[in-house]
């Protein structure tokens, strides 16, 4: 696989899917810390995403960062849109900012859900 072929697999995965992250692991089994944060604030959120292994792919996973000029995994994409990693995921989750996008972007979320993390974590 060129590294063309990995950019324009990461571009089709994006532009055909609402709500797409790129982490080390699978939503079910995360594999690092950073991945299973965003992918369980996304769960509980009720956020119907793809969720993209790197770990099964070298040439995604060094394409992704190319790709977004990120260097890090994971990376949450909202319709098309790169959003950013954990940090930033886990900063918008508590200002109320995934909310807005979400709202904006029309993807389907549970604001109760959404209110109870910011709570929990006032």
């Amino acid at each position: 696989m060129t590294a063309t072929t990995a950019q324009d697999q990461i571009r089709e995965t994006i532009e055909k899917n609402d709500v797409v992250l790129y982490m080390k692991g699978t939503k079910a089994m995360p594999q690092c810390g950073f991945s299973s944060r965003v992918a369980g604030v996304l769960n509980y959120m009720g956020v119907e995403f793809v969720d993209v292994n790197v770990l099964a792919d070298a040439d995604i996973r060094q394409g992704i960062k190319d790709f977004s000029d990120w260097p890090t995994i994971p990376q949450l994409y909202v319709k098309g849109e790169f959003v950013g990693g954990c940090d930033i995921v886990t900063e918008m989750t508590l200002s109320g900012e995934l909310d807005q996008l979400f709202e904006t972007k029309g993807v389907t979320f549970d604001k109760a859900a959404a209110d109870k993390i910011r709570a929990a974590n006032a």
